[in-house]
């Protein structure tokens, strides 16, 4: 019996401590009792209970008259150990009673947190004021905006006085504002226009507002955007004029020098070509680096610089051995390479030294770590447009129009050029290069033996099919279109099999399509093809650096 006692008291004990943390804004009075029941805290108010706020949200059950009676055991922290019992439920008038205007003041920020501090603390004044709802407190002040700076580098004009008994809204600076809307003026301010909102929203008319940064048009991006395209043509085309412009001027003058002259290396100054008495005294043989039909190619060296001397192997193509000096010296630009020397005498022909030597290694050359870099379908690209500027080249050179018979095959064709340390193509041999003259109705033929294969054009080929044995007497002869016809397989040799070669083969394939025509009048000159690659390096370029131009434009 005495545990059911205490625990009975120490739910009573909760149960107030309950209905005190529900009832934060209330307190027990006089005639408020207490019951415990099984269904929870039950609050049970006589006939004096003033009008309150609607019980309905928080109490279940209501009683006028009570009968109380007194427990045995201790007392209870509520006083006495007494039970309640209900004789005479409320009314329901009770429970429908007007809502009543609280009389406690306004939570401020300080007031709630102090308030909270004393619930901490057991404080016996920790409820005393109401909150706000957030639809009635004030709106707050506005924050007094800063000056406009000065305009033009000049100074801001001084503000007038507000003329008196005028409105100080209109010219005075903004005053923060220490209460709500409708509250009285202090003592020795002006009284404000209007009342209420009305006087705030002329206020804050009056007020100069900062200009917001919006963001810019998509008429502004567009037109920015095609100002950068615009520039990014500019950019290639004076690069690429760059190019046709230094082009012409080295065609003219290698490397700046006149005629019979060269620079080698580092040397500013041009010397003149050395003489058979030279060669023998100041240039010295290392080794043998190659040999052909027509000459021997040994590694020399001519004033700690490294030189190519070649010297004819068989007399009886002196005539061919000739034929290529005369080539070297009349064509020398930067599409050739740079004669140093010659001696007629001793058939003998000093020219600059390249260490990566014909275009036969060029993938070998691609694949070593050091050049690794250049492996890419631009350096490719620009390989073939060196090949294509070389044709162009010879087809309207200072001598005419000049034909590269020497050609018969592919591996042929790549041991008749060099590669540069810069990544560029010279051409090398010019002994097998016959002028055409189509205005005269000279024409050519490359040797005298039948020519096999898919290589050659198709003009240079036999035909009268293999019923009727070969004469080269019967062998109608051809122009400089043979060289047309073998430039796509040169150039897909070149372009190889890197990534995004495949994108320019695409771009190349109708201008390749045209090289193959079987009738050599609608195939395109030269120029023509040096141009449409040089357009579509433009082209992928400027994909590469600005992807989704065309879309977006």
């Amino acid at each position: 019996m005495a545990k059911l006692q205490v625990s009975t008291a120490t739910k009573e004990a909760k149960e107030l401590r309950c209905w005190r943390h529900k009832n934060p804004s209330s307190k027990p009075s006089p005639t408020t009792t207490l019951r415990l029941v099984p269904g929870g805290l039950r609050t049970y108010l006589q006939s004096s209970l003033p009008a309150r706020e609607p019980l309905s949200s928080r109490l279940s059950g209501c009683c006028v008259s009570t009968t109380t009676t007194a427990l045995p055991g201790p007392p209870s922290p509520l006083g006495g150990r007494t039970a309640r019992s209900c004789t005479q439920p409320c009314p329901l008038t009770l429970w429908q009673a007007p809502q009543r205007a609280s009389r406690r003041r306004p939570c401020s920020g300080s007031s709630v947190r102090r308030r909270r501090r004393r619930r901490l603390r057991g404080h016996p004044q920790a409820a005393r004021c109401r909150p706000v709802p957030a639809a009635a407190r004030p709106a707050p002040p506005p924050r007094p905006q800063p000056a406009p700076p000065p305009f033009c580098g000049r100074p801001a004009p001084p503000r007038s006085a507000p003329p008196r008994g005028g409105s100080a809204t209109a010219t005075a600076a903004p005053r923060p504002a220490t209460a709500g809307p409708g509250s009285p003026a202090g003592p020795g301010e002006p009284p404000a226009v209007g009342s209420g909102s009305d006087a705030g929203g002329t206020a804050m008319e009056k007020k100069p507002h900062p200009a917001k940064r919006e963001s810019p048009p998509r008429e502004a991006s567009a037109a920015l955007l095609v100002l950068l395209v615009l520039l990014l043509n500019a950019l290639l085309y004076l690069y690429l004029s760059e190019l046709r412009g230094s082009s012409g001027r080295a065609e003219a003058e290698p490397s700046l020098c006149p005629f019979g002259y060269f620079r080698l290396g580092s040397v500013k100054n041009c010397s003149p070509w050395l003489s058979c008495e030279a060669i023998n005294r100041e240039v010295r043989k290392l080794k043998c680096v190659g040999e052909g039909a027509v000459k021997k190619v040994f590694l020399s060296e001519w004033k700690e610089n490294k030189v190519v001397l070649s010297q004819l192997t068989n007399i009886e193509l002196k005539e061919d051995f000739l034929h290529g000096l005369k080539m070297l010296k009349a064509l020398q630009s930067r599409h050739v390479v740079r004669l140093l020397g010659y001696c007629e005498k001793q058939f003998t022909i000093l020219t600059e030294y390249h260490p990566l030597g014909s275009l036969r290694g060029l993938n070998e050359t691609l694949h070593i770590p050091k050049y690794k870099g250049m492996n890419t379908w631009h350096r490719r690209l620009m390989l073939a447009i060196d090949y294509v500027s070389i044709i162009r080249y010879l087809h309207s050179s200072p001598l005419g129009t000049l034909v590269m018979c020497d050609s018969n095959d592919l591996d042929k064709v790549l041991s008749q050029y060099l590669l540069t340390s810069d990544f560029h193509v010279l051409v090398n041999d010019l002994d097998a290069l016959p002028l055409v003259n189509k205005s005269s109705g000279r024409l050519v033929k490359c040797g005298h033996r039948e020519l096999r294969g898919e290589f050659v054009a198709p003009e240079q080929r036999w035909p009268y099919g293999e019923d009727v044995p070969f004469d080269d007497d019967l062998m109608p002869p051809y122009d400089e279109k043979t060289d047309i016809w073998k430039i796509p397989d040169v150039s897909n040799f070149f372009l190889g099999h890197v990534e995004g070669s495949d994108i320019v083969r695409l771009h190349l394939f109708d201008i390749h399509a045209a090289c193959k025509r079987k009738d050599p009048a609608k195939r395109p000159s030269a120029q023509e093809i040096l141009d449409t690659y040089r357009k579509v390096l433009t082209l992928l370029i400027r994909e590469v650096a600005m992807p989704g131009t065309r879309e977006m434009l």
